[in-house]
């Protein structure tokens, strides 16, 4: 007979063994596609998270397995343009894939925010008040922002060249992250970061650089309760406070731009009536406009990063969009959003960008809502995480045409009527990289504006090339939610 200390360490073999036999025979899931490893435990999922090839690795499975693999126990990815519409089109409330809470959900005792607010009708409440602020008509009210710091981003560059000589190696993904960060910080908070004027990063944002690895350390231990309570016990109140200072210095931004007696076209005034009241809980304004500087900036930095590594590492195709940007545009005062509009290749360049560097390489979960429900032919119960992974999607051979190369020219308009195109049956419709249905980006207007004034701004006042032994490859970078950046080094020098 077994002692209790024996019947307890029994239990403790048996149960996980017994949930692993579960997890890979008899779960609902099991009938689908996908490495044995994966559905057993939620481990080589956690695992790819925190060495940061989640992405790659998912890349990896939906080559080997097809468009539709079991990555953890209780979990789904798609690689498949129909589940743009299977998973994000608007449906009735009650059938809607909401957000997963275990990544999404806001933390205890804090507001929400435009991201966190899970329930439809409150992201519909919240999404109402920002909507007129990121219409095309409101940026056209904004276009004198966003050519103010690009003109200054120039400036600051030439002044680097002439302090080199005639021409200067930098790392510009720093560049375009001050870029970013100030305009946003501008239109959205009524003041710049100031990262260009003083050629560094403001300490806030430095801050949320430097705690990727740590969200995604956190997100991880959300699937082991304990683990997460425990870390939770052994975070430094020191650490804590300086978590809440953080926040303060977005909600004292916000307090001095209400404060204005003087409105002006930027992103709060769409929030602010004839009296000077915002119809909104100070709580979730503060909340939504800390995720809105860093999403707002953070990923339009990261996809002209990856624009401007494809293009050096392409010379050919960088010699095209740079030929066409100069002989449309005379000067920078012709770098607006009227002339950009015909400068057909340099939007082409950016369409390909959107498609190998998405803002948001790793969709986050959602949860199939009560009664099952059919996701790209696939019949799955209740409460499944799903996901569709936009950085697999856009690289499949089976959706474009040599779908890993930089190849702009697929973004023409002859490219989609012209039947002897080789890249007549690329499946452009697939390429969502705002994402879609009733949660889509904001700021996507936003963000196309500056990627195309800043890359027109760059190209028409610098010669550009790589420095060859520091190449950077794309595909050799992390994902930490937030894609890791490495520095890109660039040759420049003044036109």
């Amino acid at each position: 007979m077994l002692s209790p200390l024996g019947v307890a360490i029994l239990v403790l073999v048996a149960y996980p063994l017994g949930r692993v036999v579960y997890n890979v025979y008899l779960h609902p899931l099991s009938h689908l596609p996908g490495p044995r490893t994966w559905a057993a435990t939620r481990l080589p999922f956690i695992w790819a998270l925190l060495r940061g090839t989640i992405v790659h690795d998912f890349e990896r499975l939906h080559r080997q397995y097809g468009p539709v693999v079991r990555t953890a126990p209780n979990e789904v990815s798609f690689s498949s343009g129909d589940a743009w519409t299977d998973i994000f089109a608007t449906r009735p409330d009650n059938r809607q894939f909401l957000k997963d809470p275990l990544w999404w959900a806001k933390p205890p005792g804090k507001p929400n925010s435009l991201l966190s607010a899970i329930s439809p009708s409150h992201h519909a409440g919240i999404r109402k008040l920002l909507s007129p602020a990121f219409s095309s008509r409101a940026l056209r009210a904004q276009e004198p922002v966003l050519q103010k710091y690009v003109n200054l981003l120039v400036e600051r560059l030439r002044e680097q060249i002439v302090q080199g000589g005639t021409e200067t190696e930098l790392d510009i993904a720093p560049w375009l992250n001050y870029t970013a960060f100030d305009i946003f910080g501008d239109l959205g908070l009524g003041e710049s970061f100031d990262c260009l004027q003083n050629s560094r990063y403001d300490p806030w944002i430095s801050l949320v650089f430097n705690s990727v690895k740590a969200v995604s350390f956190i997100s991880a231990t959300r699937y082991y309760p304990l683990i997460e309570f425990l870390l939770k016990k052994c975070i430094p109140a020191s650490l804590s406070k300086k978590a809440e200072r953080h926040q303060q210095q977005i909600a004292e931004k916000v307090d001095r731009r209400l404060s204005w007696e003087v409105q002006r076209p930027d992103v709060m005034s769409y929030l602010i009536d004839e009296d000077g009241k915002v119809a909104w809980s100070r709580g979730e304004l503060d909340a939504t406009f800390q995720i809105l500087t860093t999403a707002g900036s953070e990923t339009t930095a990261t996809v002209l990063t990856g624009i401007i590594c494809y293009l050096v590492n392409n010379p050919d195709k960088l010699a095209i969009v740079t030929d066409e940007v100069r002989q449309e545009l005379q000067g920078s005062e012709d770098v607006n959003l009227v002339s950009i509009r015909r400068l057909t290749y340099l939007n082409a360049v950016i369409n390909e960008g959107l498609r190998l560097c998405p803002p948001v390489p790793w969709m986050l979960p959602r949860i199939v809502p009560e009664g099952g429900e059919v996701v790209c032919g696939k019949w799955l119960p209740a409460g499944t995480s799903v996901s569709l992974q936009a950085y697999s999607l856009n690289r499949d051979p089976e959706s474009f045409h040599n779908a890993t190369s930089f190849l702009p020219e697929r973004w023409l308009p002859d490219a989609s009527t012209d039947t002897k195109s080789p890249f007549f049956n690329d499946d452009r419709h697939a390429v969502h990289p705002f994402s879609a249905g009733p949660r889509a980006c904001l700021g996507q207007h936003l963000a196309w504006a500056e990627m195309q004034l800043i890359l027109a701004g760059l190209l028409l006042s610098f010669d550009i090339e790589a420095v060859e032994n520091k190449r950077l490859q794309w595909e050799d970078l992390r994902t930490f939610l937030l894609v890791e950046k490495r520095p890109l080094e660039l040759r420049l020098r003044i036109v």
